[in-house]
């Protein structure tokens, strides 16, 4: 299994960057090989229910001269349907979404701005404020 590029954003606003070989969006748990760990050291377990989302990312440095766009395009092109994700610590997200039941861990989103650093992001469902179609 290729390694994930991971930012994890947790619920307290701790931060943590890595791989991760076996992070499956049923499961409440994944674990985290960190970006800065030595080679052989045991990697971190981490347990959905502390986060609020787990970032597949194209790099950890992101671009610092790409402008964020919050919403969509009216030539945007996306699988799923356009949602808008509200946290618990206020920031908002939209995105795209083939599936939400807030029964389930989280769901994947596509964030509406295709060339921002996410590439997908998995929303843990405990950490939402509130959900929406648009």
């Amino acid at each position: 299994m290729e390694q994930q590029k991971i930012v994890l954003r947790y619920v307290d606003g701790k931060i943590l960057k890595g791989y991760s070989l076996d992070f499956n969006p049923t499961r409440p748990f994944f674990h985290l090989q960190m970006q800065s760990q030595a080679p052989g050291n045991q990697p971190l377990k981490i347990e959905l229910k502390d986060l609020k989302a787990v970032f597949f990312v194209k790099t950890y440095e992101g671009n610092k001269h790409h402008k964020k766009r919050k919403g969509f395009l009216p030539t945007d092109r996306l699988q799923g349907r356009k949602v808008e994700v509200t946290f618990v610590d206020d920031e908002v997200i939209q995105g795209a979404t083939m599936g939400y039941d807030p029964q389930r861990l989280g769901f994947f989103l596509l964030p509406a701005d295709s060339d921002s650093n996410n590439v997908r992001i998995f929303v843990v469902s405990s950490a939402v404020k509130s959900f929406r179609f648009l």
